[in-house]
């Protein structure tokens, strides 16, 4: 794209915004598509949905042919033409559909990861969708039923003046067995669209408004009377009772004489009516797509159940899983959930306010200033000087405190933007492996940091295809052994003082240790002596090795023992932990714990040896004295006895290999670090205080080092090495087998 006057740097700019806003579309027609497809299952779909979701497609024309990308605004324009015929009834909402319209959200994604630089162009994807959808639009019907509006006692002006889209409506809701209410009301002009938007919500949950026009008969120049036409399967009573407003009266359309029949009963197809609109068949598999299905606003999403046995497919269906479409299915373990843009958008008030602190900031600034203007021309003593600048230093302090907290507010987000896409897996897996699964979501406005959101998304991926494929059961499975044929993986978010923790729990078969292990040895992670040694959690912890399955034959899905691995490792490089609870026949739980935010934390600074060390105080339960006395060897490693209960211990000097300085006294301290329901406790020369930080990578050279989380510059020019508290309790309390494995350059993937 062609730099104009703002140069690159605000060519660059603008790109931004359009991945930015485009993303935020493509999120929300994701989510509309998800109402559409729980609608369908209760076979009540929202035409106002549909809207939606053609406007969204629409908008996304608009903007990508602004900005030049062209892909985006061809799929659009050919998606937009099938959302018309969607909406005006040429097309019936089917399974099939809604599979078509879920792989072009997933294509959609791919094309702003092609625009953002971060993946390649998928032109032979979108020429293959482009084909079906073609086809698509060639097998719409005429839409029918035209005669049964001339059924009802209807004026032929109001029938006159209706846009296709709204006679399509009329004639859908009368098909549906509605009845037609005739609404008249009177407005002042002066309060017109108060009042009108006051019936439209009284009016709305009862029924759907088709049309509304001005009858021109209003009592003088000042108001206006509107005849409203209203479909709604209630009665006119409840309708009377429900639309209180002034000025109006409500009677329901009779039918013509000729027909014989009750308004209440529903129309019978003309003779000689056209077809109904065109559905496709979805009795055949469904199309493989990126992305598989929540409910705007319900916490319960039921994902479509698929026939374990497909009928044979008709040799007219829409060959709507292309070649391409089933490549990505191959790429599935491999696609990423993550967005392209990093933008989050700000309530204006939150940057007032950090606008109002820099203010203040300001003022500190200017005083210190004087002070020292003051210092300079000896007009004031040290004692002076020393008690106003502890009074500066504490202005300043809770000043930068409020910014500090207001710029962590900023950079959060609910988690339900990183759930709304794993719906849509679970929909997608569920129907490629015939699963009838349910995934129920709790806690999705939970909020955490806006970049561990999308490190995040990728994890829960892999965790939820696992549950799928290796802990929900098939129906039939479900049924020998008592259980509901749906099964429900439960996706639960809460925060826990300065952490957040996700728990992803399914109904299904649940993890045997024994087969665990027997799959371990096979496959030469530990030896029969070594699998005797491990505990449950240990036992458990092997999932997550690289290159560890327990399917002899790997599908598209699993079994290439990577998923798991790829899970723990990133959630590992946020500083998080995973814990698994599983019982054989019942389910399995993993439970990961987050930090909120990964931008300025508050840490302990220690000393080891003459080194500078800092653990993040989220972690950090006491820090208490080293008593020698109190700590003994169980099974080869340190144990200290604290207030009764045993605690593993590590000395930092001897794994990092710093040197002891000479001190005067010999002591020590042991601080208490716990993530998750894991704790360990460290053992450090000295205990320096508490202090807030900004990390700050490694780089690349160093980021392959386990243990820290980075570094970071003190107020003294010091520089202190973060530790990575959740690797070290990893790397300690792991057996030594499984250590060595995890730190294999490659992951030890086959």
């Amino acid at each position: 794209m062609g730099e104009a006057g703002g140069g690159r740097e605000g060519g660059d700019k603008a790109r931004d915004e359009f991945l930015s806003e485009a993303q935020e579309l493509v999120d929300g027609l994701g989510r509309d598509l998800l109402v559409l497809d729980q609608g369908l299952k209760r076979d009540q779909v929202d035409a106002e949905v549909i809207n939606e979701v053609f406007r969204a497609v629409h908008t996304l024309k608009g903007l990508s042919g602004l900005f030049g990308a062209a892909r985006m605004a061809g799929l659009s324009h050919e998606l937009e033409d099938v959302l018309d015929d969607l909406r005006l009834g040429r097309i019936e909402v089917s399974q099939a559909v809604l599979d078509t319209l879920f792989q072009a959200v997933g294509l959609y994604g791919r094309i702003l990861a092609a625009e953002g630089g971060e993946g390649a162009d998928p032109a032979e994807e979108v020429e293959q969708f482009l084909l079906a959808v073609g086809q698509l639009s060639q097998r719409r019907g005429a839409g029918g039923g035209a005669g049964v509006m001339a059924q009802y006692d209807l004026d032929p002006g109001l029938l006159g003046v209706l846009t296709e889209y709204e006679e399509h409506r009329l004639r859908a809701n009368i098909q549906q067995g509605q009845r037609l209410y005739r609404i008249r009301v009177r407005f002042s002009l002066a309060t017109i669209d108060s009042a009108l938007d006051d019936l439209k919500a009284k009016a709305r949950p009862h029924g759907e408004i088709i049309t509304y026009l001005p009858t021109g008969s209003g009592s003088d120049i000042d108001t206006v009377e509107l005849e409203i036409l209203l479909a709604s399967r209630a009665s006119l009573e409840l309708l009377r009772s429900a639309i209180t407003v002034p000025n109006v009266s409500l009677d329901e359309v009779g039918r013509r004489a000729a027909h014989g029949l009750s308004p209440s009963t529903p129309a019978p197809p003309p003779a000689g009516a056209t077809s109904p609109p065109a559905a496709l068949d979805d009795a055949g598999p469904p199309p493989t797509t990126a992305y598989g299905a929540v409910s705007r606003d319900t916490h319960s999403v039921p994902v479509d159940s698929y026939p374990s046995t497909p009928r044979d497919a008709s040799p007219s269906r829409v060959p709507v899983a292309s070649a391409a479409a089933r490549g990505a299915r191959a790429a599935g373990p491999d696609l990423s959930l993550r967005s392209v843009s990093q933008t989050v958008r700000v309530d204006i008030r939150k940057l007032d306010r950090l606008m109002t602190v820099v203010g203040e900031l300001a003022i500190v600034k200017t005083a210190i200033g004087e002070l020292a203007e003051r210092v300079r021309g000896r007009a004031v003593d040290a004692r002076e000087v020393g008690v106003e600048l502890a009074r500066l230093n504490r202005t300043f302090d809770r000043h930068l405190a409020q910014m500090q907290g207001g710029i962590l507010e900023v950079r959060m987000v609910p988690l339900g933007q990183a759930f709304d896409k794993l719906a849509r897996v679970v929909r997608q897996i569920s129907r490629e492996h015939s699963k009838d699964v349910n995934l129920v979501i709790t806690g999705a406005e939970t909020e955490i940091d806006k970049l561990i959101v999308e490190e995040l998304s990728d994890p829960l991926m892999h965790m939820i295809r696992n549950a799928i494929d290796h802990g929900i059961e098939t129906r039939d499975e479900r049924l020998r052994v008592g259980k509901p044929p749906v099964g429900t993986i439960a996706l639960n978010a809460f925060q826990k003082g300065n952490h957040v923790v996700i728990e992803v729990e399914d109904d299904g078969r649940g993890m045997d240790p024994e087969v665990i292990l027997e799959a371990a040895i096979r496959r030469g992670v530990v030896t029969r002596d070594e699998a005797k040694e491990l505990g449950l959690r240990e036992v458990f912890g092997l999932v997550f090795m690289p290159g560890f399955t327990t399917k002899d034959v790997a599908t598209d899905l699993s079994g290439r023992g990577v998923g798991l691995d790829v899970a723990k490792t990133n959630i590992a490089k946020l500083g998080g932990v995973v814990d698994i609870a599983s019982d054989v026949g019942i389910g399995t739980k993993m439970t990961i714990t987050l930090p909120i935010t990964l931008a300025i934390i508050s840490v302990l600074l220690v000393e080891i040896g003459p080194r500078l060390f800092a653990i993040p105080l989220a972690n950090v339960e006491e820090a208490i004295a080293l008593d020698p006395t109190l700590v003994r060897a169980v099974e080869g490693r340190e144990v200290l006895t604290v207030r009764g209960a045993s605690l593993p211990i590590c000395r930092l000097a001897r794994m990092f290999g710093v040197p002891h300085r000479e001190r005067e006294r010999a002591r020590a301290f042991v601080v208490l670090a716990q993530v998750g329901n894991r704790r360990l406790g460290f053992v450090v020369d000295e205990l320096v205080g508490q202090q807030d930080i900004v990390i700050k990578p490694l780089g690349k050279s160093l980021a392959r080092v386990r243990g820290f989380a980075g570094a970071t510059e003190l107020g003294d020019q010091r520089v202190a090495l973060v530790l990575d508290v959740a690797s070290l309790l990893e790397e300690v309390l792991a057996p030594a087998e499984t250590r060595f494995l995890a730190s294999a350059p490659d992951g030890g993937r086959g």
